[in-house]
């Protein structure tokens, strides 16, 4: 019989010769996960040199099985951490992503000192930016717009399993209807699909798993911001800030497109690798 610590080995074995250059951190949230214990705890330290129970092994095999063909962590796992939040994720819906930190840093650093704003999330997802924006700022009310009904279920469940009160709303945030129905904004945030043609035709195995209506924006990758620019820019009170998230290399093109639109003051922010992540302006 083996233990875990031997299994453990035997699958970090088999990622790495598929290629997985993080096997043992994966390998070992997978088989934390099987145990039903924090890979991270004492405990699931102290139960590796137990002998491994058959069901927990053969549920860690699968796991790691799905992993190696690609799936990601994130699904598997089923949970995924987000600016300090726990956030729900499977099929049908985006993966929180670190980038995506500098957009909500730049936001909490912003209004920090603000009471009683009104916040939308545009293209929410699975609500991860909405939650952290309510979380970490003094907000009247936070509105997260999503259309994808697949996305919007996880959305339900963390606004649940967060104890939040953010207002979910279901709409197309490319029509104007679905911005009539919001009120007007001090903040109005967006990671939209921003990935071209050619990028999606180059995504990484991980990827692909993901919707693509959630990474596909156009051509060019810029649809987004060209009408999201156009459609909500009503929605923000004068003086409200819009905040995007960006591709690499789209800075320039995004700012253009909001300073056509009448925006102020418009600039762009790198994320810790120093790659410009985030373009934001003032309506004047």
């Amino acid at each position: 019989m083996v233990t875990y610590r031997e299994l453990l080995k035997a699958q970090v074995e088999r990622l790495e010769k598929a290629g997985n250059d993080n096997a043992f951190f994966d390998c070992s949230e997978l088989l934390g996960q099987a145990i039903g214990k924090d890979c991270r705890s004492g405990a699931f330290e102290s139960a590796l040199d137990k002998q491994a129970e058959n069901s927990v092994k053969l549920a860690f095999e699968e796991l790691c099985g799905r992993r190696e063909n690609g799936e990601p962590l994130q699904y598997l796992l089923g949970e995924w951490e987000f600016y300090g939040i726990p956030i729900k994720v499977g099929k049908g819906v985006l993966i929180p992503r670190q980038d995506t930190e500098t957009l909500v840093e730049l936001a909490v650093n912003k209004y920090k000192k603000s009471d009683d704003i009104v916040v939308a999330d545009l293209c929410s997802g699975s609500g991860c930016i909405a939650l952290a924006l309510e979380k970490y700022l003094r907000c009247r009310e936070v509105y997260a717009v999503e259309k994808s009904e697949a996305a919007a279920g996880y959305l339900r469940e963390n606004v649940k399993m967060n104890g939040s009160a953010v207002h979910l709303v279901m709409g197309d945030v490319l029509e104007s209807s679905c911005a009539e129905s919001i009120p007007e904004c001090d903040l109005i945030v967006c990671n939209p699909p921003y990935l071209t043609a050619e990028d999606m035709e180059r995504l990484q195995m991980e990827v692909t798993h993901e919707p693509s209506e959630a990474l596909f924006g156009g051509e060019d990758g810029l649809d987004f911001y060209r009408d999201v620019t156009r459609i909500w820019k009503s929605r923000l009170k004068v003086g409200g800030m819009l905040i995007y998230e960006i591709g690499i290399g789209q800075e320039d093109d995004v700012m253009q497109i909001m300073v056509q639109h009448g925006f102020e003051n418009v600039r762009c922010k790198p994320d810790p690798c120093g790659i410009m992540r985030c373009v934001m302006g003032t309506k004047k």
